[in-house]
């Protein structure tokens, strides 16, 4: 390795005070005798193998490890980013015989720095297997050795006299006066501190931006007086002033990183430079000059929180970027909507009237209907068809977890919000936000929701802060609505304010025509996924699936076309009904009350009083009976435990069960 080229902290000692040729040789037995018994700390390494061989005890209490630790650090690891200087210093060791530094160190177990001074020699131990030369090295604390030769210059300074303290006295009463112009037209505060650290002067600005006037401070302790607390309020221990240690060190000390304390006790940033002043070679003080760095603290802070601000709308793009990737695998345009069932060919037209415009859009209809193929065919031929689509399954968030869902939270808001998180608000900023199972919405936050779609503003969990965002809605249910906010349950202005457009999404059972055409669509799809052709549906499946009741409609559908597929072998498709196909298909028609006799329902309500008035005819055929052969559920071909639903939901008494008797 070649060594750096100014080795300036490395002093070797003259060449004459040793070389390679006269370095000592000692026996085993006498090395470690002397080794032990030094009081100073002592390493012994191998510079070749970058191994330390011994270390004595006072090294370990030094260096604060224990005696197999310290041997089981390489060297260069003791010394951990200053391998050059190490090197540098190591090869004069050897060169010479003898060298001295003061300018390595090494990281303490708790992680503090141990500036070192090094006084090191070449040895060659007698006996050992391989004659090598090693490094010896005795090692000090060079604070305590700097220390020990400032208290020694302070008791020279103080055995001097009272002409010697006077002497001083009036040279920083010079500096002052020669300097008074100069100090008094400062924009920088500058003030000075003798060897104990007292000031001897304070120039205007220093006294204005303290708060102080200089006769208060002259003859006081600086430290005490404005540097006497860390910016947390924690103390701040004169030893550890770098401002003292201009004088005590005889270095310059330069911090951006700390406060000075005004009179009234508050406290403001400061950058301070402070050196040490030098009267006929002896260090006898300092002066400092510091500056209000206030105004630069809030330019940096509003720059960290422009770089936070931006950091964010990148995250953001992010996940609108993930989410539109999401998009190109959905199948988003209207015209994937299959059918043509007069019920399909309306739920187009409403597409294509209010996809062009911004007014809400509320979706009713059965799980499993195409809700949701319904809301992306809206957003994909409007105007916002370039931004995100957001969805949000309300089902599926927990109850306590929705604001934040929605509107998204800053860091500590609340257990475990460990970061700032962008809500669905946000990301579906200039796009839309679809909002599956809307009744599934806790009331308590619909108050909220309904800020939002009428100002178009809200805050984040634990934020002050108001953002505007820009937000087209569609929402989906397959609850009435109207029932739960007769019900309480939901909050009738936020149902008028969503249902601006409503569109329902037809059950399939109640366009049969459309089967066919849905059961060729993702047989084709499923086929293409699994990478089977061939199989095709026969005129007797058509019939049956059109048969079937469809409970779980066109998502039942799909299911149930791949999974037919998957067990099929040969080209024939095996379709394989719930409850064997028979029990579960639609029954033979039961004659239609006269009120429905007319024709199929054109309104909603209308086709509720038809369902309601066959629930009620099935009832009373069955005698009030519900399960089993010849209850109401085989009647109307539905599965026992959907009528039970449908009868608690529609309101229904049943009529008491037959006895034998009656």
């Amino acid at each position: 390795m070649t060594p750096p080229s100014d080795p300036a902290r490395v002093i070797p000692l003259p060449a004459e005070a040793a070389s390679p040729a006269s370095a000592p040789a000692l026996s085993p037995e006498g090395f470690r005798a002397l080794f032990e018994l030094h009081p100073d700390a002592q390493l012994l390494w191998d510079p070749l193998a970058d191994r330390m061989v011994e270390v004595n005890a006072q090294a370990c209490a030094l260096l604060q490890r224990s005696r197999p630790e310290l041997l089981a650090l390489a060297p260069s690891a003791l010394h951990s980013g200053e391998r050059g200087a190490l090197v540098v210093f190591t090869e004069a060791v050897l060169e010479r015989g003898e060298c001295w530094t003061d300018g390595l160190s090494t990281e303490l177990p708790d992680g503090s720095r141990l500036a070192l001074e090094y006084n090191a020699r070449r040895v060659v131990l007698d006996g050992a297997a391989e004659e090598r030369a090693l490094v010896l090295v005795t090692a000090r604390d060079l604070t305590t050795v700097r220390r020990r030769e400032l208290h020694s210059d302070a008791g020279a300074y103080l055995r001097s006299g009272l002409s010697e303290w006077r002497r001083v006295e009036r040279l920083f009463a010079d500096i002052e006066s020669d300097n008074q112009l100069i100090l008094r037209a400062a924009g920088e505060g500058i003030y000075g501190v003798d060897g104990n650290g007292i000031t001897t002067f304070v120039n205007p600005a220093a006294a204005r931006m303290l708060g102080f006037a200089a006769e208060e401070l002259v003859g006081r302790g600086m430290h005490a007086a404005i540097h006497h607390s860390h910016p947390d309020g924690s103390g701040y221990a004169a030893e550890q002033c770098p401002i003292y240690g201009a004088f005590r060190e005889g270095a310059v000390h330069r911090r951006d990183d700390e406060v000075f304390w005004r009179k009234d006790g508050s406290s403001f940033p400061v950058e301070y430079t402070s050196t040490p002043v030098v009267d006929r070679g002896r260090i006898i003080g300092a002066v400092i000059v510091f500056r209000d760095i206030s105004d630069r603290r809030d330019a940096e802070a509003r720059l960290h929180a422009a770089m936070a601000e931006l950091e964010q709308l990148k995250h953001r793009l992010e996940l609108e970027n993930h989410y539109l990737q999401q998009e190109l695998k959905e199948e988003t345009n209207y015209r994937e909507i299959v059918g043509r069932s007069r019920a399909v060919r309306e739920v187009v037209r409403k597409i294509e009237l209010v996809a062009p415009t911004q007014a809400p859009v509320l979706i009713t209809g059965e799980s499993g209907t195409g809700k949701e193929l319904i809301a992306r065919a809206i957003h994909g031929a409007g105007s916002r068809g370039d931004r995100p689509l957001i969805r949000v399954n309300c089902a599926a968030v927990p109850a306590d977890l929705f604001e934040s869902e929605f509107f998204g939270h800053v860091r500590g808001a609340f257990t475990g919000a460990v970061a700032d998180r962008v809500g669905r608000f946000e990301l579906a900023d200039e796009g839309t936000l679809f909002l599956d199972e809307l009744g599934e919405i806790p009331l308590e936050l619909q108050g909220k929701l309904l800020r939002v779609l009428q100002e178009g503003q809200f805050e984040r969990v634990g934020d002050t802060r108001t953002r505007s965002v820009d937000v087209r809605v569609v929402a989906a249910t397959n609850r009435r609505l109207e029932e739960e906010v007769a019900a309480g349950r939901f909050r009738e202005d936020l149902f008028y304010r969503l249902n601006v457009f409503p569109i329902e999404s037809v059950p399939l059972r109640e366009r049969p025509e459309d089967i066919p055409l849905l059961a060729a669509h993702f047989l084709g799809k499923v086929s293409r996924r699994h990478g089977r052709d061939g199989l095709q549906l026969s005129r007797a499946d058509v019939e049956r699936l059109q048969a079937y009741h469809w409970p779980g409609n066109v998502r039942e559908l799909e299911n149930l076309i791949e999974r037919a597929l998957i067990v099929s072998t040969g080209n024939k498709l095996a379709i394989d009904l719930p409850a064997g196909g028979a029990a579960a298909e639609r029954p033979p028609p039961q004659p239609a009350p006269a009120s429905t006799a007319a024709g199929p329902p054109s309104t909603e309500a209308e086709r509720r009083a038809q369902e309601r008035a066959m629930i009620v005819a099935a009832l009373d055929a069955s005698g009030g009976k519900i399960f089993g052969a010849g209850g109401a559920a085989e009647r109307l071909g539905l599965k026992p435990t959907t009528l039970a639903s449908r009868i608690k939901r529609l309101g229904i008494e049943k009529p008491p069960k037959r006895t034998a008797g009656s």
